[in-house]
């Protein structure tokens, strides 16, 4: 049978800060000092955030979190590259993300304590809440952003997704839907090397993900998600394509750190070796060696970002304590049907009975 050449296709890899924080002139983006700062306090927020709420669903504080520990250049970098009317559609794990368009942190900690007010956005934010099921996301962006082209309006939708998400249905069906309709939308891949225990390795034969675009029509590229200038460089060009019509699938190279969710335990599948490694690489340290470097972070400032974000962690903690003791657990029980269902009138009933008991 004879075969046909139908594409021939080349992914690009970014990078612009090196391992050690040497940066390359050439590529580095054009962000103020106090730009750079902004992000690296975003960074450190979203890092000191995870470490209490890990430490809160081990005391019973809280339901079951995923933290993003490792992947906050990807989400800072991309998240901050955004204009103001852009729009954000997460899974659930972009907390880093969301906090930078303006989500609380004591918004993601009454999410994960199960309070409902933990899913608003602020009104002015354009995103959307978090979506548990994986891949699910990726259609209701590109609905967003053909929705903006069909309106004439130039704003983007930015979806985020797992390396995971990639083997999903959704995913493809939504990377082909953008393709076709010129959806003003940008994917980001968070290519952590692991869907929960799966690693990558057992997911696809593909040597990218990025690639998975091409059959799509649209353009992918690869970037080092531990590098937030690159991540900012690479997502602030999609952007402006996407603005044009023209979607992409950003497949940003990183790795989490920590577990799955609090309910996952990674020593079970993971080498240490293999973290020990990518603890080297991590996206805070790499990026506060490049700012010190460049005489942007001292001794001082960092103190005092440090103190800043320990002090807005302390209190959303206590904000959102405040309003989870002000709830009563039968309301789990309420809101959902306009006549309570027979089942549901038992379990309320039985509820009842053991708080009585």
């Amino acid at each position: 049978m004879p075969r046909e050449t139908v594409a021939e296709f080349t992914i690009h890899s970014v990078q612009v800060l090196d391992e050690d924080g040497t940066i390359d002139a050439e590529l580095a983006p054009s962000l103020t000092d106090d730009d750079l700062l902004e992000c690296y306090t975003a960074m450190k927020r979203a890092r000191r955030l995870d470490e209490r709420a890990i430490s809160l669903q081990r005391r019973g504080e809280l339901g079951t979190y995923a933290p993003a520990i490792g992947q906050e250049a990807a989400q800072v970098g991309s998240a901050f590259a955004l204009a103001a009317d852009d729009w954000v559609v997460p899974s659930f794990r972009e907390h880093p993300a969301l906090l930078v368009r303006g989500t609380s942190p004591q918004s993601v900690l009454e999410y994960a304590m199960g309070m409902e007010e933990g899913a608003e956005i602020p009104a002015d934010a354009n995103a959307l809440p978090p979506a548990i099921p994986v891949g699910s996301q990726p259609l209701h962006a590109v609905g967003v952003g053909w929705g903006e082209s069909i309106q004439g309006r130039p704003n983007v939708a930015l979806t985020y997704f797992g390396d995971g998400a990639t083997s999903e249905g959704d995913v493809y069906e939504a990377l082909n839907f953008a393709g076709v309709y010129d959806a003003q939308t940008v994917f980001v891949c968070q290519n952590n090397r692991y869907a929960i225990s799966t690693r990558l390795e057992d997911q696809t034969a593909a040597e990218t993900l990025a690639q998975k675009a091409v059959a799509a029509g649209i353009d992918g590229i690869r970037v080092d998600g531990n590098d937030v200038l690159a991540v900012y460089r690479v997502v602030s060009e999609a952007i402006e394509r996407a603005r044009q019509g023209e979607p992409t699938l950003v497949e940003a190279l990183t790795y989490r750190r920590s577990m799955h969710t609090t309910s996952d335990d990674p020593s079970v599948y993971r080498d240490p070796e293999e973290a020990d490694e990518w603890e080297a690489r991590d996206p805070i340290v790499r990026f506060q060696v490049f700012l010190e470097n460049q005489g942007i972070l001292d001794a001082d400032t960092k103190a005092q970002i440090d103190e800043q974000v320990e002090a807005e962690i302390a209190e959303a903690i206590d904000q959102a304590n405040e309003r989870r003791e002000r709830l009563d657990p039968a309301d789990l029980f309420e809101y959902v049907y306009a006549e309570q269902p027979p089942e549901l009138e038992r379990q309320a009933a039985a509820f009842e009975g053991d708080r009585d008991g």
